[in-house]
Order: structure tokens, then sequence, then C-alpha cells
């Protein structure tokens, strides 16, 4: 392993935080159109935050010195069976974000790059709320199942998030 392959995964994972944005913003549309504006405000909310994780990783890649190369971002799902499955899904990414996140701070120690590393610190504590939050939307959703007032229960409860 050397400096390139940290540089290359800093760049994927710049590009992985915008395509989460991506599909957080596809879920925020998936939900306005059943009406559930309480989800599509969650979700938008979550889209941009996912950008401010993109804007990190800028940021980093051009402190160091580095290229960003920025990548063709796929087209996300934008259908999804039902609610349950649409946050089944938000869960998936962010788990399989938290792996990519500890491979590249396996690789930062690897190579030596404590700046590396230590930036990354931020991710690692960052995505244990990102996989708690995205847990708990899933196991409240698991109770309300095919319970309408549960589902417009929640959906209110998630319209406040700031």
């Amino acid at each position: 392993m050397s400096a390139f392959d940290i540089r290359s995964d800093f760049n994927r994972q710049l590009n992985q935080e915008l395509r989460n944005a991506y599909l957080y913003f596809s879920m925020s549309a998936f939900f306005d159109r059943l009406s559930l504006t309480g989800f599509a405000h969650f979700f938008r909310a979550q889209a941009k935050e996912e950008l401010g994780h993109a804007l990190k990783f800028y940021e980093f890649i051009v402190d160091r010195g580095w290229k960003v190369q920025l990548q063709e971002i796929p087209e996300p799902k934008t259908e999804w069976g039902s609610a349950l499955e649409a946050v089944q899904d938000f869960l998936k990414a962010e788990e399989e974000n938290t792996k990519r996140i500890w491979q590249m701070v396996d690789l930062a120690r690897q190579v030596g790059d404590k700046a590396a590393e230590s930036f990354l610190r931020w991710f690692v504590d960052e995505q244990v709320e990102e996989e708690k939050t995205a847990s708990w939307l899933l196991a409240r959703l698991e109770l309300v199942r095919d319970q309408p007032a549960g589902l417009l229960a929640l959906d209110r409860e998630l319209s406040e998030r700031k």
C-alpha cells in the first residue's frame, strides 16, 4: 500500500458521500410522493448532511495538495415497496459507509499517514451516530408496521428534525 492508495480512497469516499446524498434525496422524493412529508424532510436533512461530509473530504484532499477526482454518480434507486424497505436501505447504506471508513483508517495506519488517521476519527464517531439514527428509525417503523396512525405519528415526529 502507498500514499497513492490513500489518495484514491479519499477520492472514492468523497464520491461515496455524494452518492449517499443522491440516494437520500431520492428517498426524500419517494416519501414526498407518498405524502409522508416528515419522512421526506428527514431524508432531505440526511442528504444535506452527506453533502457536508463530502465537503469535508473535498477540503481535506485540497488541503493535502492532492488532486480531487470527481466521478459520475449513478442514478439512485427511486422506488421502494414500503417505507420500511426504504429505511432498511438507509441502514444498509450507513453500514456500508462505516465499513469503508474503517478500511480507510486501517490503510492510514498501514501507510503511517497520521493526518489522514486523525481526520478519519471524526467520521468513525459520526458513523456510530449515523447507524444509531438509521437503526432507531427502522425499529420505530417495525413497531408501527401496518398501523397507519403509528406511521403518521412517526411522520409528524420526523418533521421536527433540525
